[in-house]
């Protein structure tokens, strides 16, 4: 179970990440399509499934967003009316900030028997109105003592800017955090300096390590790639460069890919830190959906060698 793996903090979780459908989808649409994500999902050889709660994140970019924000179902919604058949472990995305205190307590004690795990994620910038803040949604967790394994966000690329990733994640690990999946990953200097510096500081301090699971995403298109940059995925130039001048961009996206995790495998292997892939598409193409599966399958042959 996902659950036992996380917290006897094994390496090699392997997850796989959906959206849910757009919330002003007609519900036998809904149903069409949560039809084809159990059959593309089913057989997979996966400890769990990301459930993601999408916010409009356009507080925190002033860029024009490359396709347009449509808010989508609640992640625990579509879980438990349209994927309950899946017989896999759900990871919950719950954005935490449109809550009160009283209705996010309600969730957590009407949920604790249904969800598995669950990532809280605060606000996308710092000048977005919130009625709940990270913070105290955490303490609220603790207070219920609700039966969910509690996960946390990090972002290898924040870590570059301010250098403090890993006592962020320690910070979280106080406040209950026993678990982290990442943003996805395409500069490999920068997750492993922010591995480096989560390693040492947890040996110079006699800090236990929590599992990371690191996201991984295929590029199928120069369109998401401006995508996956406006959402803050680091793209260095030179990588930028070989997927916009290859004949098949999406099939060097999954070998950079694998690239990636390859290295982060070996990194951490060498320090004996628990680490695993959160394997998603970013778009809805159809290849783009079907490239991630494939990408699913070498990155459990890989964690199994």
């Amino acid at each position: 179970m996902l659950k036992d793996k996380v917290l006897s903090k094994e390496s090699g979780i392997l997850l796989y990440g959906l959206t849910p459908p757009k919330l002003k989808t007609e519900e036998d649409k809904i149903a069409v399509i949560a039809k084809k994500q159990i059959e593309r999902i089913k057989n997979l050889e996966i400890d769990g499934l990301v459930l993601y709660d999408i916010q409009d994140e356009t507080s925190r970019n002033d860029s024009p967003r490359p396709f347009p924000f449509m808010p989508t179902l609640s992640p625990d919604y579509y879980s438990n009316k349209y994927l309950s058949e899946l017989d896999i472990p759900k990871v919950i995305y719950k954005s935490v900030g449109k809550y009160s205190e009283e209705d996010f307590k309600y969730w957590l004690n009407q949920e604790t028997a249904n969800i598995d795990c669950s990532v809280f994620v605060g606000s996308p910038s710092k000048d977005q109105v919130t009625k709940l803040s990270l913070g105290n949604a955490y303490k609220i967790k603790q207070d219920v003592n609700a039966d969910i394994v509690l996960g946390g966000v990090t972002i290898p690329e924040r870590h570059a800017v301010k250098g403090d990733e890993h006592l962020r994640l320690f910070n979280k690990i106080d406040k209950g955090c026993r678990f982290f999946i990442s943003q996805c990953v395409y500069n490999i200097n920068n997750t492993k300096n922010f591995l480096s510096d989560y390693y040492y500081t947890s040996v110079e301090n006699n800090r236990e390590l929590q599992p990371i699971i690191f996201t991984l995403t295929p590029c199928g298109s120069i369109k998401t790639m401006h995508f996956m940059e406006w959402l803050g995925i680091d793209i260095p130039k030179w990588l930028i460069n070989e997927l916009k001048h290859s004949h098949d961009i999406l099939s060097k996206s999954i070998e950079i890919c694998k690239m990636i995790a390859t290295e982060i495998v070996h990194f951490a292997k060498e320090k004996n830190m628990p680490i695993g892939f959160n394997i998603e598409s970013v778009a809805i193409r159809k290849e783009e959906i079907e490239a991630s599966i494939d990408l699913l399958k070498d990155i459990r042959s890989l964690m199994n060698e």
